[in-house]
């Protein structure tokens, strides 16, 4: 080997930052699937996790409807944000970090997300229906708890709703 190249240091992959996009059709089973992985996290089990999977799938109408966003790095869905504005009011449908990125302020930069795209369709406070474990991070975020609601997953079940005051 010429001397030359002995002095070439090897090549080391650096990771890309993360970065923001709008989420695409091409985007829906991964999201969906990375919302399940996400709701796991908290210890639940299987018949929990398969009575919520209608409600934590995203779908092809839901990208006209709604505002969806991801978090990606190296071209794979890391984090997932999704809110839908009606008559002032901007409802926090799904803020999902994969497990594998939590803690990174994956969800912090989704929450800024959603709350800059509510203000931007005219959103004057947004609502919450929070997992119970998930109430404390959103408490951080400036949201404080206005009562109960109903799960769309599991009767019975009610989840802590917040409110975010957007202006």
């Amino acid at each position: 080997m010429p001397k030359w190249r002995a002095s070439i240091p090897p090549v080391t992959r650096v990771p890309m930052p993360p970065s923001l996009r709008p989420a695409t059709a091409r985007d829906l089973i991964a999201l969906s699937d990375l919302c399940l992985r996400s709701k796991a996290v908290w210890g639940y089990d299987e018949t929990f996790l398969a009575a919520c999977r209608d409600e934590l799938t995203l779908t092809e109408p839901e990208l006209e409807s709604t505002s969806i966003a991801l978090v990606e790095r190296n071209g794979r869905a890391i984090a997932v944000g999704q809110i839908e504005v009606t008559d002032g009011v901007s409802d926090l449908l799904k803020l999902f970090v994969d497990p594998s990125e939590m803690g990174q302020g994956l969800g912090a930069r989704l929450f800024a997300w959603a709350v800059a795209e509510g203000r931007r369709l005219g959103a004057e406070r947004m609502t919450i229906e929070a997992d119970p474990d998930a109430e404390s991070f959103y408490r951080r975020m400036g949201a404080h708890v206005i009562g109960q609601a109903p799960s769309g997953s599991i009767p019975g079940r009610v989840l802590p709703l917040l409110e975010l005051s957007l202006t």
